[in-house]
């Protein structure tokens, strides 16, 4: 298996992390305190950070300021949510869940959904692609 890693950027100088190999450790304390010094969090209303990615498996750190709104999207797989910090508002067509730290919420592909930070909060976003047919 090839290693992927992600390149140090202007806007994210500390990026250098391996995103991907036969075995990879994630710091989820050290990340959550990148994301709070980088530019997109401090002159904007949210920040992310993709901590794993693979074919079959995406990690992303995601940070909201109080009030910010991931809008209405649809995931081409299921996805799960947990959050690590704060108060969100997981909304579908169907239902509305309000989560705290420690909680987590799942969701099948393609069902409509938006995020809206109750007070500054960080979230693990969990994606499994759907297979493709071969």
């Amino acid at each position: 298996m090839e290693e992927k890693m992600n390149e140090s950027t202007p806007q994210r100088p500390e990026g250098e992390r391996t995103v991907d190999a036969p075995l990879v450790t994630i710091d989820l304390p050290r990340f959550m305190e990148q994301i709070k010094k980088e530019p997109a969090w401090l002159n904007g209303p949210r920040n992310a950070i993709t901590v794993f990615k693979s074919e079959r498996l995406r990690l992303v750190l995601i940070a909201l300021h109080s009030g910010a709104e991931l809008p209405t999207h649809a995931a081409d797989g299921t996805i799960s949510v947990q959050v690590l910090e704060g108060y969100i508002q997981f909304t579908t067509d169907n239902e509305s869940v309000e989560l705290g730290e420690g909680q987590v919420v799942t969701l099948h592909e393609k069902i409509p959904h938006s995020v809206l930070a109750l007070e500054e909060s960080l979230f693990l976003l969990t994606l499994a692609p759907a297979v493709k047919p071969v």
